[in-house]
């Protein structure tokens, strides 16, 4: 119990059934749990214990001696007629020893063989088929009463309306776990995007959601699917096909009729045999279709199950042996920024230490300020924190029934942590981004790379490697600094030789002789490609005069649009961007006057062209430039506006379009002579 929660056991009782019934009402009745199991499997021990260290005070209404929660007016009651029973949880190797070494006393020490297969996070399902036909579906519900599901469950596809074969028992009843596998998840809940409707939390909760629906024709719509695990009652077995009498025999007889069982069920003869089974699933855990929250045990024998027999709420004969928590619960102490090597600015959770899907996690995204909002994630919330698999942690959502009342709204910063530059969201972007791509720190090694790379300036021998560590060696703090580099620096770094220094000064000043449109797009202005970047040193001519036009101005460039324009108009009214370009220009870097061009000069003025297909004498980057110096705009995409297409090899559904919409249409050779004329 936390120091704020009263110490008199009655009251600490009475305080854990009300939390516990809250979260159980959310979890079982509203399919929108606020606490993750692991929380609620905490809160459930905390009672057990108590009520084991007081007896007296454990009462026939206490949540450990009932399973699930209330049942849904909705749908009509039905009673178990054995009820469907919960398990005892394990969450160490220490818990399934000593689970099998009270199996071993309750047997008196006999040999037996335990089963153990995966635990499906979903929904327990009771199905009863009379005469082979499903007659009646319900729901777990308390465990003695749940929930008439039949019309529902008729929809679901991997359940027999009849079973197979012709050696059933009379009546046969069938337990197993409704769910949803992670792909139809995943379409579900975009779907649920496309038509502005909410999303689910996961596939338990969709898969549940879906189930408890009025409309049947709304489930038949769900990718809801069931394994069966176990039976109930059975009545009037089989002369042919007598009842087995071990539980991976029942399977294998459940199987026959029809039903749908797990793969991964297997035998442990022992309880290493057990651990080992638990350490294959969870390391192939992400790659299964379906969730799942740990691994169930079972006595294989049934004569040995009914020998060990059972307690209040569960057997003694099984136990789930749970996963470490991918979700717990903890508090949000702040938000601060990182800025991404591309300028990205991205809101990261300060957390209080918690031990979160098997590590003790401290920092979680939480991805941009729409995130943010949709959540309502707020410093000082006591928020769900998640971690699967190797995927980095993220904050779920906040607890709000424990936020504080002088909480306030996230906002992003309006400039870069780092270097101060303006940091703007552009035509709806979820993410804000620092404008100071030549002076900020945080981008330096990314801008350099670009800037050297070879449809930039073309730094032959300047590799990521080495620029990484001529920025870790403090050489090189913006682009300007590499042109001040000398071999006496060079040598010094490691892995350097004296002709591989020499060898980079050289390529380092061949560069300095570049072209206006190389240049522009060396400066890795966003939205600028090899494209934009020709059209605005064609259009403008030079650099001083684009650097003194506003976005409006830059609209009257061809293939720049309002999003390119803005970037252009913000990159060069930064003080820091401008004082990095002169520091360029001072080293020497020149290009030669751009002169008009005849109309002879360009003959593809006006052409709006596609290429599609494998190119066979010709990179394609090199042909789109190409196309380009002759007047042409170059596309990604056939429409109405495209005036030609040129099909390389295996062209596909580009060339179907051009051909349906009459678009002019050439082959590779046919360009190769627009070169040459």
């Amino acid at each position: 119990m936390s120091d704020k929660e009263p110490h008199d056991p009655y009251k600490q009782i009475q305080t854990l059934h009300k939390r516990l019934n809250y979260h159980a009402h959310r979890y079982y009745v509203l399919d929108d749990p606020e606490l993750p199991d692991s929380e609620y499997d905490k809160l459930f021990r905390e009672l057990e214990l108590l009520e084991k260290q007081h007896p007296e005070l454990m009462t026939l209404d206490s949540p450990s001696q009932r399973v699930g929660g209330k049942i849904l007016d909705s749908f009509t009651s039905i009673a178990h007629q054995i009820p469907m029973l919960s398990l005892s949880n394990a969450f160490s190797d220490d818990d399934i020893k000593e689970f099998y070494s009270r199996i071993s006393d309750l047997l008196n020490h006999k040999e037996f063989v335990l089963i153990a297969e995966p635990k499906l996070d979903g929904l327990a399902i009771s199905l009863r088929y009379e005469q082979g036909l499903l007659v009646q579906a319900a729901t777990r519900g308390d465990g003695t009463t749940g929930e008439d599901v039949t019309q529902n469950v008729r929809t679901i596809q991997s359940i027999p309306l009849h079973l197979s074969g012709d050696y059933y028992p009379k009546v046969l009843e069938v337990r197993g776990e409704i769910f949803m596998p992670k792909k139809g998840f995943a379409q579900l809940n975009q779907r649920q995007i496309d038509k502005g409707e909410k999303t689910f939390a996961n596939p338990r909760n969709a898969a549940a959601g879906s189930l408890r629906q009025l409309d049947s024709k709304i489930v038949a719509s769900r990718p809801l699917d069931m394994f069966c695990y176990g039976i109930g009652v059975v009545d009037q077995a089989h002369k042919k096909m007598p009842l087995a009498q071990s539980h991976s025999e029942i399977l294998k007889q459940l199987h026959t009729w029809g039903f749908a069982v797990s793969p991964e069920v297997k035998k442990c003869d022992n309880w290493q045999a057990c651990l080992n089974y638990y350490q294959s699933i969870l390391s192939r855990r992400e790659a299964l279709p379906y969730e799942i929250d740990g691994v169930v045990y079972k006595v294989d024998d049934i004569a040995q199950q009914q020998q060990a027999g059972f307690i209040s709420r569960a057997p003694r004969w099984a136990i789930a042996h749970k996963f470490p928590a991918e979700e717990v619960t903890t508090p949000l102490l702040d938000i601060e920024v990182q800025v991404g090597r591309t300028g990205a600015l991205t809101p990261v959770a300060r957390l209080q230490a918690v031990f979160v899907g098997g590590v003790t996690v401290t920092n979680a995204t939480l991805h941009n300020q729409t995130e943010i909002d949709r959540k309502d994630i707020r410093i000082g919330d006591t928020v769900v924190v998640r971690r699967a698999g190797d995927v980095i942690p993220e904050v779920v959502r906040p607890i709000l029934s424990q936020r504080l009342d002088s909480s306030q709204a996230y906002v992003m910063p309006t400039h870069c942590p780092i270097c101060h530059s303006l940091a703007e969201r552009v035509n709806n972007e979820a993410k804000s981004r620092c404008t100071g791509g030549l002076f900020c720190p945080a981008q330096r090694k990314e801008a350099i790379k670009h800037f050297a790379s070879r449809k930039a300036m073309d730094i032959d021998g300047l590799g990521d490697k080495l620029v990484e560590q001529l920025v870790d060696c403090g050489f090189i703090e913006t682009i300007a600094d590499l042109f001040q580099l000398t071999s006496i620096q060079l040598v010094a770094m490691e892995r350097m030789a004296d002709k591989s220094a020499d060898n980079l000064i050289q390529s380092i000043e061949k560069s300095k002789s570049t072209t206006l449109a190389r240049f522009l797009y060396a400066l890795g202005i966003r939205e600028v490609g090899e494209a934009t970047a020709l059209a605005l040193a064609n259009f403008y001519k030079t650099l001083e005069c684009i650097q003194h036009k506003n976005a409006e101005d830059l609209l009257e460039v061809p293939d720049v649009g309002p999003v390119a324009a803005h970037n252009i108009d913000t990159f060069f009214a930064q003080s820091h961007n401008q004082q990095v370009l002169n520091n360029l220009l001072s080293s020497g870097i020149h290009w030669p006057e751009i002169i008009n061009k005849t109309l002879d000069e360009l003959p593809l003025e006006g052409e709006i062209i596609v290429l599609t297909g494998t190119l066979l004498h010709i990179k394609r980057n090199d042909a789109k430039t190409r196309l380009i110096e002759l007047g042409a705009k170059v596309s990604g995409s056939v429409s109405k506006k495209t005036t030609l297409v040129i099909a390389g090899d295996k062209a596909g559904s580009k060339l179907i379009k051009a051909q349906e919409l009459n678009i002019k249409i050439v082959d590779e050779t046919e360009m190769m002579a627009f070169f040459e004329t």
